[in-house]
């Protein structure tokens, strides 16, 4: 608890006579002799606080750095968003293309993107193909590879397929040849 009672004695007292005349108002003295009242109430007044003052280019940006500020677990929880392409792209075609070179052989396949099930598939490996073929990598294996393809896709009942080139990959020379073959015997491109 605080004394209010200075000696006036001493020269240093007359450095604390303002501050305990101060407190002083404060500190009101109980009313009651109950346990709760025995301890001093403090009024104080906020009027003589002030705020520091922000300009306004501050404030806005302390109000959106809160806007834009997620914890950690939120973005944990929410993740990465995919874009609209992303979202409907296995809807809108739903059946790609998948051409893979090797040195010695070519395969093709055709996939579903939505159950990664493989509607059709055809390489130079086969056992059909692998000794009947001059050469299993040439532009004539690229066209049997796209009429294999094309027939089995018509099996399936497949008419619309797409083709995604890996990035700055033109589509020439041996995939433009399977491709075009593909697209010869009736099956569409998106």
């Amino acid at each position: 608890m605080l004394s209010t009672s200075i000696p006036e004695s001493s020269s240093s007292a007359s450095a604390f006579r303002p501050t305990a005349t101060l407190l002083s108002g404060f500190i009101q003295k109980p009313t009651s002799l109950s346990w709760p009242s025995s301890f001093s109430k403090l009024s104080i007044s906020f009027v003589a606080i002030k705020a520091p003052s922000l300009s306004t280019h501050h404030r806005k940006s302390l109000i959106q750095s809160a806007w834009t500020r997620r914890s950690r677990g939120e973005a944990a929880k929410r993740g990465n968003r995919k874009s609209w392409k992303q979202r409907t792209d296995m809807y809108m075609r739903p059946f790609v293309l998948d051409v893979y070179f090797s040195r010695r052989f070519i395969h093709a396949k055709v996939m579903h993107r939505g159950t990664s099930k493989v509607v059709s598939a055809a390489s130079t490996n086969c056992k059909d193909l692998r000794y009947s073929l001059l050469s299993p990598t040439d532009e004539n294996a690229c066209r049997i590879i796209g009429n294999l393809i094309a027939e089995r896709c018509k099996e399936a009942d497949v008419f619309v397929m797409s083709y995604d080139p890996p990035d700055m990959e033109r589509i020439q020379g041996k995939i433009g040849i399977v491709i075009d073959t593909i697209k010869k015997n009736g099956i569409l491109f998106v």
